[in-house]
């Protein structure tokens, strides 16, 4: 799988830092997007985080494009993917397309996916192949409701996708993916989970990784937080063992509010 090599020292795991832009820029607004970052961003930042920028599927050329012509260190990310290489499936995106556009990590599972498009667990687990397939790195969302974690089950929500995703995967490969734990009642909502709470669920999934592939996979997993992540909150969040990254929403569309959160070691 294509994944930025670590460069955070022997032991650590290199925080990811990924912009999820959703629905949102046309392929115009989304070169101006990054261009603007890359002029804020410096190469001690790049050395410190791996960043990642997922554009809807009209911005990825363009995108490619220009990361390859300015020799942009941010990866290229894409939203979901469709499990089959081609077929008559329209108005989806395979995998094997993404590859070829350099894509390095692609989203599976995201709480919009599965909520407003009725994705269940066994088609993110299909997806989740598919990204492999073709040496690309998934960023597996996992997260409870607010109904969930009112009743005391949020861990165990997260615990079981954690289980069907991996379900066949082997021990190397859970290794080298990408885990984002995205309560669904602070995605775009301004709730925020608390750096406690964030941690303890990422704790939780590393000891499902652990459980179901090994102590090895199980440290070498990057697992990020998502769900109103800001430039008031990251470095608090960042601070926490078993975070390493965030998934960032909202807060990833303007390119100086982006690079804030990437530099969140100055605020903090």
């Amino acid at each position: 799988m294509r994944s930025e090599p670590s460069g955070a020292g022997p032991g650590r795991r290199k925080p990811l830092i990924s912009g999820n832009w959703k629905m949102h820029h046309t392929h115009l607004e989304a070169i101006q997007v990054v261009q603007k970052l890359s002029y804020r961003l410096r190469p001690a930042d790049y050395g410190a985080v791996d960043v990642s920028v997922h554009p809807p599927f009209t911005g990825l050329r363009s995108i490619q494009t220009l990361l390859d012509a300015d020799r942009i260190p941010i990866s290229l990310g894409a939203q979901n993917c469709h499990w089959e290489d081609q077929g008559a499936f329209t108005g989806e995106i395979s995998a094997a397309m993404l590859a070829k556009l350099t894509v390095a990590y692609v989203i599976v599972g995201h709480s919009e996916r599965r909520q407003l498009f009725a994705e269940d667990d066994a088609a993110v687990a299909r997806k989740l192949g598919a990204v492999m397939r073709h040496s690309m790195t998934p960023i597996l969302c996992v997260g409870e409701t607010l109904e969930e974690r009112e009743a005391g089950s949020a861990q165990t929500k997260v615990e079981s996708q954690v289980e069907a995703a991996l379900d066949g995967v082997s021990a190397d490969q859970v290794g080298a993916l990408v885990v984002a734990y995205e309560p669904i009642w602070a995605i775009g909502t301004g709730r925020t989970a608390t750096a406690e709470d964030a941690q303890t669920m990422c704790a939780a999934v590393r000891s499902v990784v652990a459980r179901v592939a090994g102590d090895g996979p199980a440290g070498a997993v990057r697992v990020q937080y998502g769900g109103s992540v800001n430039v008031t909150n990251i470095a608090e969040l960042m601070a926490q063992p078993d975070v390493d990254g965030a998934l960032v929403g909202g807060a990833s569309l303007d390119p100086d509010t982006f690079a804030r959160i990437v530099q969140y070691r100055e605020d903090g």
